[in-house]
């Protein structure tokens, strides 16, 4: 029943006279009662600027206005679009304007942003400046209101990633958003003097619904960072005493990276919490900086989730809900249990990797004027989620990537993700990426990208020596690169990566067919055996450019 869910509003609303210590940032520290009194003012601005239910676009770095426009947004019935600094040009205002904002809160830092934008109907709002002083100081006495707001209000405008075409913006209301804070806390034990460490960018999911909101419904402070630095970390965190902190994408292994030092494990953390650390670099930041990092999955939209427990084995993410099923995506039908020899390799992956489906009750609320892309997830009834996992006898669940980093080598079915966490065992890797390009003449080959050192004959004996490295799993192209490219939440950029192939202006290595050893990839190879004997459509179709089901 909607009246037994409590809302975000009413989760701000309950720290007024709350005067502990709530929220740093650099040198400012504001109390909870701080920040809902400045949450109340910039509602009430917000109430006389647009009717309920209006959307306001959020064009921020991690600074203190960014949870006091959220928070705002909650009391005033508003929803709040997250966008991303690193989109550009007409990107970015197809961003801004597929989301109807009406407000766009911005700072003088990102004004060159929008600069020659054709942003009609958006008023600015430019934080820092006397101009927005101005603005606020009428409402400066103003109290936060919960009554009005419902479960059902639209909160969150949140854009998924765009790899397969323009980004899709996930909707979660404030009812949502306030049952996810209330699981995490309950999950991990969430204490009022905790305090929650967001280094990772709020206009993404990750940072909002698993760390700001968690904090917000424990009554815990929050300590922000206006841009991740792996230098910065341990710095913040000790500065801060945060005690929690999320992460995605390839943020465990920038901090791996940073020179070890005798007192790394002299801070106050107690877990972090996030996705794609894998386990070789799960295990060595605990032996490190003592930490314990929980693995978790959920959708960004919310249509399926995994919890972590004890007794999950290596590698698995957790048991299998109700309702969570890997089907394989063309006969709809189940697939049979992973199985694995007693090195860890996965025996039937062609008949065990399938899409991680629900087909029970679930929070997916929709994308924002995006039936298509909506449709796509809501099929037969159910949600597919558009993840690849596999499932063993016991009910565990391994990630094996996404849909579209399947891999098909000689008619066998392969999961980028299952690659990557044995390629990350080679000594001279700090990241890598498995990725199919194109087979001259049918399916796929597999190629890596990796960061760090590469010797051609120490990674090919490397490869020989790994029991669980399967006949089809080892690299034909070696890719070097200087640093990962990332995408904006600093997940690997692998539609980058597919696109260029080994047609690329960094060194590639490969093995030819039949050979042992790796050589530099020359231009004569590339026109001589390696030029495709298919059509360009099919070349495209084979992973030359972002796959979709």
């Amino acid at each position: 029943m909607e009246s037994n869910r409590r809302t975000v509003a009413e989760l701000v609303a309950a720290r007024w006279d709350d005067h502990r210590p709530g929220l740093w940032f650099e040198e400012r520290t504001l109390t909870h009662h701080q920040i809902a009194a400045a949450a109340a003012a910039r509602a009430a601005l917000l109430t006389d600027l647009l009717p309920p239910g209006a959307h306001i676009g959020v064009l921020l770095d991690n600074t203190p206005e960014y949870p006091l426009w959220l928070s705002a947004a909650a009391l005033a019935r508003a929803a709040v679009a997250g966008i991303n600094p690193t989109r550009r040009g007409p990107e970015l205002a197809r961003d801004i304007l597929h989301t109807e904002c009406r407000v766009l809160v911005t700072e003088p830092a990102q004004l060159p942003l929008l600069e020659d934008l054709e942003l009609p109907g958006v008023q600015l709002l430019v934080t820092g400046t006397e101009e927005y002083d101005a603005l606020l100081a009428p409402y400066a006495d103003a109290r936060p209101d919960a009554s009005a707001a419902t479960p059902s209000d639209r909160l969150l405008l949140y854009f998924t990633s765009g790899s397969t075409g323009a980004p899709k913006a996930a909707i979660c209301t404030q009812g949502r958003l306030a049952a996810a804070g209330r699981s995490l806390a309950d999950q991990f034990g969430v204490r009022p003097d905790d305090v929650h460490y967001i280094c990772m960018p709020m206009f993404h999911g990750n940072a909002v619904i698993a760390d700001w909101s968690p904090a917000l419904a424990a009554g815990a402070g929050v300590a922000l960072r206006r841009r991740f630095s792996a230098s910065g970390f341990l710095a913040d965190v000790r500065r801060y005493r945060a005690t929690y902190f999320t992460y995605v994408g390839r943020a465990v292994q920038y901090l791996l990276a940073t020179p070890e030092r005798d007192d790394d494990r002299d801070n106050p953390l107690r877990m972090g919490f996030g996705t794609e650390a894998g386990a070789v670099d799960a295990a060595a930041f605990e032996r490190r900086f003592g930490v314990r990092l929980v693995e978790g999955y959920g959708s960004s939209e919310g249509g399926a989730a995994v919890q972590w427990s004890p007794g999950t084995p290596s590698g698995a993410v957790g048991r299998a809900g109700p309702g969570l099923v890997v089907l394989d995506p063309e006969s709809r039908k189940e697939c049979p249990a992973a199985l694995f020899d007693s090195a860890g390799q996965l025996l039937n992956g062609d008949e065990a990797i399938g899409e991680l489906v629900n087909q029970g009750p679930n929070p997916f609320e929709g994308y924002w004027r995006n039936p298509e892309a909506e449709g796509e997830r809501r099929r037969d009834g159910w949600y597919w989620t558009g993840d690849l996992f596999c499932r063993d006898s016991d009910g565990y669940l391994y990630f094996a990537g996404r849909t579209d980093d399947r891999l098909r080598v000689d008619s066998e079915n392969l999961a980028a993700a299952m690659i990557e966490n044995i390629l990350a065992r080679y000594e001279g890797a700090g990241a890598v990426a498995v990725y199919a390009v194109p087979d001259p003449v049918t399916g796929d080959q597999v190629m890596a990208a990796i960061s760090g050192s590469f010797e051609p004959e120490g990674f090919a004996a490397f490869l020989a020596a790994q029991p669980d490295l399967g006949t089809k799993m080892a690299p034909r192209f070696v890719r070097v690169v200087e640093r990962m490219p990332v995408t904006a939440t600093n997940k690997i950029h692998r539609a980058l990566l597919r696109r260029e192939g080994f047609r690329c202006t960094d060194p590639v290595w490969w093995r030819p067919p039949g050979e042992r050893t790796y050589r530099k990839l020359t231009r004569k190879d590339i026109e001589g055996p390696l030029a495709p004997t298919r059509g360009p459509s099919e070349v495209r179709r084979q992973g030359l450019e972002p796959r979709t089901r």
